[in-house]
């Protein structure tokens, strides 16, 4: 049972370079073996001699995995671990045996057990079950964390800009970068904070682990803790929050302004301990996130009116990150609009529209109430449309016959340019467009096509 040279398993590096593991066995032999192969691999491994040593572990730090010998002193592994899931825990778990019998296979099913290795074992057999085990936990949080994403408006894109008032925020970034504190990021709606929020992310330590975005407006208020926090149901059934799923990466709550008063407790304890306690659970869970906000009011004139946790605002705002509007960044309109231009272009497979001088001061020159997602939004629609609106046109465009087009001349236009694309294929059309194949052969019967 010898370990196996680090160089001979870097297929397991990315798996298990972030994985916390917990390793619970009666014999000492049994520890230190595992123990030799885990510990240069992961991110961190605990060793308990008991199930009481065990329980200890959990109480004080989160693992995303659970190593478990079956035959132990006073309970099995298996009895703890069904124990532990009617407490909360969800981490994965390999059962390690010398009995594989049919019973004892029904009775890790029944109690959540992912995996289980037989003894004696070799060291790349643990190391396959291990990572095996990760990578499958792994897929599943980015399933939920993906269907959260696209279940709200989210954005991608990257923080663009220049001018002297993005250099100032771009500096702060840099000096949040590598610490733990939580941010707090104002401005009106569209001015980017999300952005922001996800390029500071993406320059700490935690680039590598999830960023959650929870817009607290669109959460509904009765189901705002359980979205959250996670719920424990009957039996060993378990729906991890937001939170869970944040581990080890950030969470960034937009609109903090929306959040009810029993979530800004709630969320308060969070903050102070760095624990949650999901809906039915026993056991308080130990989390590591970092937190960013985001608010377009003005929080400290909530807190004076009653509106607004005083002391929950106070842990929130120890960094104030404000972005500006962009009437303030008349410089960087260009270098956005053509960001913008050739996204939608692309995106939409349609040809871009020239962005000439005329055109490039009329943007300029408007006023942009709704900031960077209103320059967003008209770029793509004038991309939609052929032509930009005409308070933007410049001199060279042909505006007059687009600007009298039906709506139905610029759709069939657009059908007619997707149909070219796919070679005729309307079910291909269909599914570029996002509409039915019933509606392509409808819209085509109509124009005589």
């Amino acid at each position: 049972m010898n370990t196996l040279p680090l160089e001979d398993s870097e297929a397991y590096g990315p798996i298990l370079a972030r994985a916390a593991i917990l390793v619970i066995d009666d014999e000492p032999g049994m520890r230190h073996f595992l123990s030799r192969i885990l510990e240069p691999r992961v991110r961190r491994l605990a060793q308990a001699a008991s199930a009481e040593e065990a329980s200890a572990h959990l109480d004080t730090g989160h693992f995303d995995l659970i190593i478990l010998d079956n035959i132990m002193p006073q309970k099995t592994g298996l009895d703890w671990i069904a124990d532990q899931r009617r407490l909360g825990l969800y981490a994965d778990t390999i059962l390690i045996t010398a009995y594989a019998d049919l019973e004892t296979a029904i009775a890790a099913l029944r109690a959540g057990v992912s995996d289980f290795v037989l003894k004696p074992f070799r060291a790349n057999q643990i190391l396959n079950a291990v990572a095996r085990t990760l990578d499958r936990s792994n897929l599943q949080r980015d399933n939920r964390l993906l269907r959260h994403a696209l279940s709200g408006e989210g954005t991608q894109h990257k923080m663009i800009g220049t001018s002297p008032v993005m250099a100032k925020v771009r500096d702060t970034l840099a000096k949040l970068a590598p610490l733990q504190t939580p941010a707090l990021f104002t401005g009106a709606s569209g001015t980017g904070k999300e952005v922001a929020a996800r390029a500071l992310h993406a320059l700490s330590d935690r680039a590598d682990r999830p960023f959650v975005a929870v817009n607290c407006a669109t959460l509904a208020p009765d189901q705002f803790v359980a979205q959250l926090f996670g719920v424990q149901s009957d039996g060993a059934a378990r729906t991890p929050g937001l939170l869970e799923l944040a581990e080890g990466g950030t969470l960034f709550l937009d609109e903090v302004a929306q959040l009810p008063d029993n979530v800004q407790a709630a969320l308060l304890r969070v903050l102070e301990d760095g624990r949650i306690r999901p809906l039915g659970c026993e056991r308080e869970i130990p989390l590591d996130l970092r937190f960013f906000f985001a608010t377009n009011q003005k929080l400290d004139a909530r807190v004076a009116q009653g509106e607004f946790r005083a002391d929950l605002y106070h842990r929130m705002n120890v960094v104030l990150v404000p972005m500006p509007p962009l009437a303030d960044r008349a410089d960087d309109l260009v270098e956005l609009a053509a960001h913008f231009m050739q996204m939608f272009a692309q995106d939409l497979s349609l040809p871009p529209l020239p962005l000439d001088e005329e055109t490039l001061l009329k943007l300029r020159r408007h006023d942009w109430p709704g900031n960077v997602r209103e320059l967003r939004n008209t770029i793509e629609r004038s991309v939609i449309m052929g032509a930009f609106p005409p308070e933007f046109a410049g001199a060279g465009d042909v505006v007059g016959d687009r600007a009298i087009e039906t709506l139905d001349l610029v759709t069939q236009r657009h059908i007619v340019h997707v149909l070219d694309q796919c070679g005729g294929n309307r079910a291909e059309a269909a599914r570029r467009l996002g509409v039915s194949r019933k509606t392509i052969d409808r819209k085509c019967a109509d124009w005589g096509m």
